[in-house]
């Protein structure tokens, strides 16, 4: 029936009725500005606190880790329908020790046994050696049950060979060829994770590294060793190709740009939710539009790379954050 100030009005051929089409509102019923929300969501992927994004928006701090939850949900649903069909060709793992509510010693009896939301949490993360990808997290206790649910989820995001790739054909013997190939620390539920999600088509090696002086708190430990083991089709004179350094690497990005996971300071997470929601947020904005740096060693030393989206070819260009933004809250404009 026309419009009003730009907003389409329509007309119920049963009663007569008008009404105007509802505008989207990528924020549900928070009622923060749009432009706010940027700025506060920017900031804490940025590497600043709560408390302290409340001072520079003027947000109150309740409202901030509402958004956070909002975001970050929305986020992880962003990162599980884009990481898919991936061609990657060497995954690191790792897990990341933090705290939630209060630490694993604070726990009474009871709490250790039913609470899985608090005390000692880790997150589990691997990145991809060449292009920096982070393809999968989970957040949880270490376990093995949580090794599997983990090296399963990443397995279901790379791409494997069709089914009878593998067999004999044309009186010719074949065998199962590799897709990638996985570094892990010595933890013991990695091995029996790896073979159930990847069967025989990954190399794995697993590499224990040797510290003097690591039991000083909070003080540089010096590498004084490193033993490298070959599990499955990695023999000896490939073993030095085992490694974790990268991922490492990536632990120490992530404490920096979340304070939640800053040592030393008074900032941990209150709420399992809101550790989940904050790491998805970080995950989206690593992979989306942070720029690594080329190696000492690759020619271009101290020069940005393209973001890891981009090398893992899941986006033809540079995103900036407001992409980013739009992307995971209106996903149907991104498709």
């Amino acid at each position: 029936v026309g419009s009003v100030r730009g907003v389409k009005r329509f007309k119920c051929c049963d009663c007569g009725v008008t009404f105007s089409a509802a505008k989207p509102k990528p924020l549900g019923t928070m009622t923060t500005e749009v432009e706010k929300a940027k700025m506060v969501i920017r900031l804490l992927v940025e590497g600043s606190s709560i408390r302290a994004t409340e001072r520079i928006t003027g947000i109150h701090r309740d409202t901030i880790c509402r958004l956070t939850v909002l975001f970050g949900n929305a986020c992880r649903e962003f990162l599980d329908k884009r990481m898919r069909g991936l061609n990657l060709t060497h995954l690191q793992f790792d897990e990341q020790w933090t705290y939630v509510y209060k630490k694993q010693s604070r726990l009474t009896v009871t709490e250790k046994e039913t609470c899985f939301d608090q005390g000692d949490i880790y997150l589990w993360t691997c990145v991809d050696q060449k292009t920096k990808l982070m393809p999968s997290f989970l957040i949880g206790k270490r376990s093995a049950d949580n090794a599997r649910r983990f090296m399963t989820d990443v397995a279901k995001r790379l791409v494997f060979p069709n089914a009878g790739s593998a067999d004999d054909h044309g009186f010719a013997k074949y065998i199962y060829q590799p897709i990638i190939q996985i570094s892990t620390d010595g933890f013991a539920g990695y091995p029996e994770a790896v073979d159930l999600a990847f069967g025989p088509f990954a190399r794995y090696g697993t590499i224990i590294k040797d510290y003097k002086n690591a039991n000083m708190i909070y003080t540089p430990s010096e590498m004084v060793g490193t033993i490298r083991t070959g599990i499955r089709g990695i023999d000896e004179r490939n073993e030095n190709t085992i490694c974790t350094s990268h991922i490492e690497r990536l632990n120490g990005t992530q404490r920096v740009f979340m304070k939640r996971l800053n040592r030393l300071t008074l900032c941990f997470s209150k709420k399992l939710e809101n550790l989940e929601a904050a790491f998805a947020m970080f995950a989206a904005y690593y992979n989306f539009v942070w720029r690594t740096r080329h190696s000492d060693r690759s020619g271009k030393p101290g020069k940005k790379r393209p973001t890891a989206a981009m090398m893992a070819k899941l986006t033809d260009h540079l995103w900036t954050f407001d992409e980013l933004f739009d992307a995971v809250l209106n996903p149907s404009l991104h498709n």
